[in-house]
């Protein structure tokens, strides 16, 4: 269960991601609103998954899960440009989080 609660805390994470980029166009106080509501579902959860998993390693995945999140959601959805290297080392976030999960 700890582990689902991780991925919710991610999941939080990206979409408060989303919403601050809305808040930053537009300014409307329904966007700051739903940003604290998110990220505050995002520690909470990651607050929870650490009850059964290390700081160490939740702290890291939770990270890896917002990181490599938000890039894919900001070529994705905000048309940010992509290049080999941001393309590189996000995988390589991405590998080292799933070796974290791995290994722990």
């Amino acid at each position: 269960m700890a582990w689902i609660f991780l991925i919710i805390a991610g999941i939080c994470e990206i979409i408060g991601v989303i919403i601050m980029k809305k808040y930053v166009d537009t300014h409307a106080k329904k966007y700051l609103l739903l940003l604290i509501f998110c990220f505050m579902c995002s520690f909470m959860s990651l607050s929870l998954s650490m009850q059964s998993i290390a700081m160490s390693i939740a702290y890291a995945i939770w990270t890896g899960i917002g990181a490599v999140g938000s890039v894919v959601v900001g070529i994705v959805l905000f048309k940010e440009r992509k290049n080999f290297l941001k393309l590189f080392f996000i995988s390589m976030i991405l590998f080292s989080t799933i070796a974290l999960k791995l290994l722990s």
